[in-house]
């Protein structure tokens, strides 16, 4: 079938344009460290499951200590800290302009990896960030007193974006590092498949992340809010509902768009959430879309593009 890497690249930004929605609908409702407990328990379960069917053994083979502390530090980062303040954000400025953020992860992505692994930056890669934010700064910048330039939203949620977009950009980083440590041996004679290594990834990552929820809710609320979630039916649907399209689905399909084509294009179609979240986030949550919100969206996805197709 042509074209079908580039049709399951758009089916993943459309996941984690769901993901999103169901994120900000979840942590309003349930709250962002009860939510994000329930993610990291789910996406725990489903991981076992998987790697049960696969191979057998519902235990991750063929990572090497080096690769499990690499993973752990990724969760931290990536999970705890970055997920927090992304599940924040939605609750000050909402999921539309949360994802709008995000865009600014490969520009933290290629700092981070610039510093650790000695990539180096083009002069393509410095117009992207530049493009994006542009992009940015056009869709939540806008006239204030005496028509002078002002933010138009909320400051600690703009802080909480940026906070969980560099967090995902270093997680990532972090990843590459761990995965690279997973040792090929193992995994042949564990009977381990090679595309299964970021699902055996990120379930060392999603350990860091349960302890690390578990232990900011017990210290900042209690075990209240959870035990009161377990018997939220709504609730706990949004929270399977965000795990699945988020993790499982997004992770999966992304893995799967790439065998089918060029890296750089599924992960600029894939880029492509912040502007597809325009019109159901206008729809469920009735926010207002103006022409600088689609035109500074539009901008910052091209800037995304240029960083892949580079």
């Amino acid at each position: 079938m042509a074209y079908i890497g580039e049709l399951i690249s758009i089916g993943v930004a459309f996941s984690w344009t769901a993901t999103a929605l169901l994120s900000e609908f979840g942590s309003k409702r349930l709250g962002n460290l009860t939510l994000n407990v329930l993610r990291m328990a789910l996406a725990l379960v489903f991981s076992l499951v998987l790697f049960g069917v696969v191979t057998g053994n519902v235990l991750p083979p063929g990572a090497s200590p080096e690769a499990m502390g690499w993973m752990l530090l990724s969760g931290l980062v990536g999970y705890v800290i970055g997920d927090f303040c992304l599940f924040q954000c939605y609750i000050i400025i909402g999921s539309r302009y949360g994802q709008l953020f995000m865009t600014l992860a490969p520009l933290a992505a290629a700092l981070m990896a610039w510093v650790t692994l000695g990539q180096q930056m083009k002069a393509m890669s410095i117009v992207a960030m530049l493009v994006t934010l542009l992009g940015i700064s056009i869709s939540v910048m806008g006239r204030g007193e005496h028509h002078k330039v002002s933010l138009k939203l909320p400051l600690n949620g703009v802080l909480f974006a940026i906070g969980a977009a560099v967090c995902q950009g270093v997680g990532l980083v972090l990843s590459k590092i761990g995965m690279d440590h997973y040792d090929a041996s193992m995994m042949v004679q564990d009977g381990m498949p090679e595309w299964l290594i970021p699902f055996s990834a990120n379930f060392y990552r999603c350990v860091a992340g349960i302890i690390g929820f578990l232990l900011l809710l017990y210290f900042r609320d209690g075990m209240a809010p959870l035990r009161e979630a377990m018997h939220d039916r709504k609730g706990l649907t949004v929270a399977t509902a965000t795990t699945i399209f988020g993790p499982f689905v997004g992770v999966g399909f992304s893995l799967m768009a790439v065998q089918y084509t060029a890296a750089g294009i599924a992960s600029t179609l894939m880029a492509m959430t912040p502007i597809i979240i325009l019109l159901p986030s206008h729809w469920i949550f009735h926010e207002k879309i103006t022409w600088r919100a689609v035109l500074g969206a539009v901008i910052s996805v091209f800037g995304v593009s240029l960083f892949f197709l580079n």
